[in-house]
């Protein structure tokens, strides 16, 4: 789930489900998101643009990129990628992929990603790249993946794409997405896209060293909605009371 603030008529809150990975999609899990909002009182525009829905929309801009030479298929799985040699890592801490399938051809039928040429697609990019004034390497990422044959289409290029769709000029998102950013600024560019202005907002983190996580086991808003918290109590403890 992301929330997109466009200014127009006022603002508008687009609330978009994010489910191009439909191996951990559940409908129990988007209704959820529809009744914690609720919930909180936070009213958004309906209906919801559903990704999963929309992935031709990905795929033509997969193809424009392809076009002009800045895609190869990577076929590493992710227990070759542990196993590699361990070199400079991303923002995320991961290692930087060392470029394995460069050049070569993946195996008909066997399962692969997209990734994207970083270097040459920085290249086409005459001006330096910004985010809100600052200066943007999407290079520290190294060939990001933007699409992979089982989900069609990486968190990267999909937001971009729906944000163009959508009209979208404010992006609020958690501090997490900042060292992403430039990515998305990236592709804008190589497609031709808007260039929305970007606010991270800082994360409510669980004793000051992680942020909440429910892989960790931290309480969902149903969990303290069924404790007996209030919507307000919520409000006021995120400081928005």
């Amino acid at each position: 789930m992301n929330e997109k603030l466009a200014r127009e008529a006022g603002g508008r809150l687009l609330l978009r489900i994010e489910d191009t990975d439909q191996t951990r999609a559940r409908p129990e899990f988007v209704q959820g998101i529809f009744e914690d909002l609720e919930w909180l009182g936070i009213a958004f525009e309906t209906p919801s643009r559903i990704q999963s829905e929309h992935m031709a929309d990905y795929r033509a801009a997969l193809a424009r990129l392809d076009a002009m030479g800045l895609l190869y298929k990577c076929a590493c799985t992710r227990s070759q990628l542990a196993a590699a040699p361990k070199g400079k890592t991303d923002p995320d801490g991961s290692p930087i992929y060392p470029q394995t399938c460069r050049g070569n051809r993946a195996r008909e039928g066997a399962p692969f990603a997209l990734r994207l040429k970083m270097a040459e697609a920085t290249a086409r990019i005459a001006e330096p790249l910004e985010q809100n004034g600052h200066g943007a390497d999407p290079n520290v990422w190294g060939d990001v993946v933007l699409a992979r044959k089982d989900t069609g289409a990486s968190y990267h290029l999909a937001v971009v794409v729906d944000d163009a769709l959508q009209g979208v000029t404010h992006v609020v998102r958690g501090a997490d997405m900042l060292a992403a950013t430039p990515i998305h600024v990236l592709l804008q560019k190589l497609l031709g896209l808007p260039h929305p202005h970007y606010h991270h907002h800082d994360l409510i983190m669980r004793d000051a060293q992680r942020k909440l996580s429910k892989s960790h086991g931290d309480p969902s808003l149903r969990d303290l909605r069924e404790g007996g918290m209030s919507a307000r109590e919520v409000r006021a403890a995120l400081g928005f009371v």
